[in-house]
Parts: structure tokens; sequence; C-alpha cells
């Protein structure tokens, strides 16, 4: 049996935002696209940070939930990622094993791995990524 990689799984077309960018964009395009992770870069795409559904609600969320809607919108448009985001998340690269990244998903509890050639990001390989892999096989 082949050994799989990073690479055979990940996606590849990822969103993602830049730490001047607000919390608010960053709410917005995970309610909209239905993510639980966008990886933050640089104008290079260089990965600079990684903010998840459970950054937002630790540390957001919760300050502003009394508030009417339009005021909590007003608040998270003027907290930018820099603020909230892990700035030195741990990444793949395209060639690792992909049992070995899978293994520092469950260990680590983490929902994702960034991927990174060098320092730039290339792709994202989520608990969905593998979830999908078993329901539609190997093959497809």
């Amino acid at each position: 049996m082949t050994q799989l990689s990073v690479s055979d799984l990940m996606t590849t077309d990822v969103e993602k935002l830049t730490s001047d960018d607000s919390v608010l964009e960053a709410y917005d395009l995970m309610a909209e696209r239905h993510f639980r992770h966008l990886p933050i870069v640089d104008e290079d795409d260089t990965l600079v940070g990684l903010v998840t559904e459970r950054d937002l609600l630790r540390h957001v969320l919760a300050q502003v939930e009394d508030m009417p809607l339009s005021e909590q919108r007003a608040v998270l448009k003027g907290i930018r990622i820099e603020e909230v985001m892990n700035s030195d998340p741990e990444f793949a690269e395209p060639s690792d094993d992909l049992a070995t990244a899978g293994r520092t998903l469950i260990e680590q509890k983490f929902g994702c791995l960034p991927v990174c050639e060098g320092n730039k990001l290339v792709g994202i390989l989520t608990e969905t990524d593998f979830v999908k892999h078993v329901v539609t096989g190997a093959d497809a």
C-alpha cells in the first residue's frame, strides 16, 4: 500500500485573511463558508497566524454577547485579527506523512494544520479532509 502524504488530502483553495483584517471579517467569512479555521498570512502568503472559531468565541464574542447586533458588529470591526490569532501555529509540509499529521491533529486536539512550503501557505489539512477521504474511499 502506498504511503499517503499531506498533499494527497490537503485543501489547496484556502480562504485566508491578513493580520490587519478585522475580527468581523473573520467572523463573517467563517459563518458564511462554514469554516472553523482561517490561516492568517502577510502580503506574500507567508503564514503568520491562525484564527479558529474557538479563538473568536473565547476572546471576542463573549465580550459582546449582551450588546445589540449593530453594536456587536461595530466592536468586532474595530478589533484586528492580530489581537486574537495564534501567532505561532503548528503546520505541516506537503511531503509530510499523512498518518503523522493525523496523529498530530488527534494528540494536540487540533482541528487543522496549515500546510506550508517553507513559510508560504499552500494548503490546509482539516479533520474534514480525513472524513471525506474515508467516506469517499481512497481512490476518490
